[in-house]
């Protein structure tokens, strides 16, 4: 199969040092808003941070959307001003429903930060359909037992949301959502149906072909609806298919507020300035104060 005829767009990183570590981001970017509900697509390391260090998220704001944490290594303390303190290990996901508004903060446990911690995930906003875009917010967090595996021809794939090669996860789900890693041995290779509105893969580490088509690591690769293709591996990789329904309207972007609406998002940051956001109980002291230029917007 000819290039054009399997990949439509295909989307490189911006990668940001945030020191120790680095995250490479390839949703939203100047080419593509979204694919299927998937808003924000952010890789985090590999690395192994000094013993004594972590990462540190302060409290922030969301709205309108909901986020997707999913890590390969390591541990994050999610606490959120629902009330919320549960901890993220690999194979698990959590999945904060921002809804009309929720604050959270992320960080290493101080057991990972003794020994020196690693880092290594993928961390992913889903838009809400309007209809849900101001239901009550929520928390989930849904156990790696609880995630369905597929073995099979040298691959193991865990579906993550929705329903992909007859089984089907429990995480909730507001719009038709497939989400799943894909873990390749030497040799390895696993079927990409054609089925869902749209597609991506993204190869987070080793690597990769898609139909005998090399993939650059740390790229999205949006592919043509309808088209069926088969992912290998030749050395062994790890890689995520992300996407769903398309989006009949746009959604706007701004810092960490997303929204069909500008307006919201204008009033959302004045929220969050006039301190009218919720606290984060457990982790009062600090927070993330909105800035003048974010790093994260959409491209009208």
């Amino acid at each position: 199969m000819e290039y054009d005829d399997l990949v439509i767009q295909t989307i490189a990183p911006t990668t940001h040092d945030l020191g120790g570590f680095k995250v490479h981001r390839t949703l939203p970017s100047r080419p593509r808003t979204m694919v299927g509900p998937f808003i924000f697509f952010d890789q985090m390391g590999p690395a192994h941070l000094d013993i004594g260090q972590g990462i540190d998220v302060r409290p922030h704001p969301h709205i309108n959307l909901a986020t997707v944490t999913y890590l390969f290594a390591g541990a994050i303390d999610h606490r959120d001003s629902l009330g919320t303190m549960a901890t993220i290990e690999p194979g698990a996901v959590n999945l904060m429903t921002a809804g009309k508004g929720i604050a959270h903060s992320e960080r290493s446990p101080q057991i990972q930060r003794d020994i020196g911690p690693e880092l290594s995930g993928i961390q992913t906003w889903l838009a809400l359909p309007e209809t849900f875009e101001e239901i009550d917010p929520a928390f989930e967090h849904v156990g790696a037992i609880e995630l369905p595996v597929v073995e099979s021809g040298g691959a193991r794939a865990r579906v993550i949301m929705g329903s992909l090669w007859g089984v089907s996860a429990p995480t909730t789900t507001y719009a038709a959502t497939i989400y799943a890693d894909i873990a390749l041995s030497p040799g390895g290779s696993v079927p990409i149906d054609g089925e869902a509105d749209e597609r991506a893969v993204y190869v987070a580490m080793g690597r990769a072909d898609l139909d005998g088509i090399e993939l650059e690591p740390q790229t999205l690769y949006v592919l043509r609806p309808g088209i069926a293709a088969r992912l290998h591996s030749a050395s062994g990789a790890r890689v995520m298919l992300c996407g769903g329904e398309a989006f009949a309207t746009p959604r706007h972007v701004w810092w960490n507020f997303v929204s069909s609406s500008r307006d919201r998002i204008h009033q959302a940051r004045e929220d969050w300035k006039a301190g009218r956001f919720p606290i984060v109980p457990g982790d009062e002291a600090e927070f993330i104060p909105l800035p003048e230029v974010p790093k994260t917007v959409s491209y009208p």
